[in-house]
């Protein structure tokens, strides 16, 4: 077998393959309702593209929220088969496709891996959060207490199971949630008001789901682009965001199977 490694491409018997596919040795196209121990949801469509490029070859079929697909992965010393569902933008399509994966498969461990916006001072772009809170921002409560509404949907992620070493340098965090892009006047509040340090539109629907199931979750979000006093980067620039999505999944792809280890499921 001839290896030429080019960082993020890797020529294996003729083949350019993702660095990712390192980790996979054979693609099971599932035509059954299958349980799988680990399933990985992933929410905006260009999140999806770039880790459906880390697999090419595999058979993409249809759910109800977007497309799903299975491989195996190698995982210390043997194969673990894991799902990858397209669960859809916002808080709506979040909650929905995360009930949908665990009615559907009954995984051991929920893994959500994609982007997220960070506060300018606060985070570098390209960190890797991992999330132990969610709080969703965007509730508007004029005839109770506010405050016990906000409370009714953060969710602390239970991490106890993790253990370490981490297979990758990541930044302990809440990560606020909101049907919306982090609005730059904003970003005072929720900083002080929350101690937020970054913020994305799904994370708080699916730990909410994961926890009133009781399904152990696991969310990783790499910090995409920045939002400050002026605005954020990437508005006005999708290029830019798709540009660093892209990196930022293809290295959460390929440590995924590192964070199945330590899972101990």
């Amino acid at each position: 077998m001839a290896t030429l490694d080019s960082g993020e491409f890797v020529w294996i018997e003729g083949a350019l393959v993702t660095m990712a596919m390192r980790n996979l040795r054979k693609v099971k196209n599932m035509s059954k309702p299958t349980d799988f121990r680990i399933v990985t949801l992933i929410s905006a469509g260009t999140e999806w593209r770039a880790v459906c490029e880390c697999f090419p070859g595999t058979t993409r079929q249809a759910s109800p929220f977007g497309e799903w697909f299975s491989v195996e992965l190698v995982v210390g010393e043997g194969m673990e088969p894991v799902a990858f569902l397209h669960g859809g933008w916002g808080k709506i399509a979040a909650a929905a496709s995360t009930q949908y994966a665990i009615d559907r498969w009954s995984p051991a461990l929920l893994v959500n891996l994609g982007t997220c916006g960070g506060f300018e001072g606060e985070v570098g772009q390209g960190t890797t959060l991992l999330v132990e809170r969610t709080l969703v921002y965007d509730i508007v409560e004029q005839m109770g207490d506010p405050a016990a509404v906000i409370a009714h949907y953060t969710t602390e992620l239970d991490l106890s199971w993790l253990g370490e070493p981490l297979p990758m340098p990541v930044r302990r965090s809440l990560l606020v949630s909101g049907d919306r892009d982090l609005v730059a006047e904003e970003i005072p509040r929720l900083r002080t008001e929350f101690g937020a340090i970054a913020g994305d539109w799904e994370s708080g629907a699916i730990a909410y789901v994961a926890a009133r199931n009781g399904t152990r979750c696991l969310i990783l979000r790499g910090v995409s682009d920045l939002v400050g006093s002026q605005g954020g980067e990437a508005y006005g620039n999708i290029d830019l965001f798709k540009d660093r999505a892209g990196a930022i999944m293809r290295r959460l792809v390929d440590a995924l199977p590192g964070w199945i280890v330590q899972a101990r499921v």
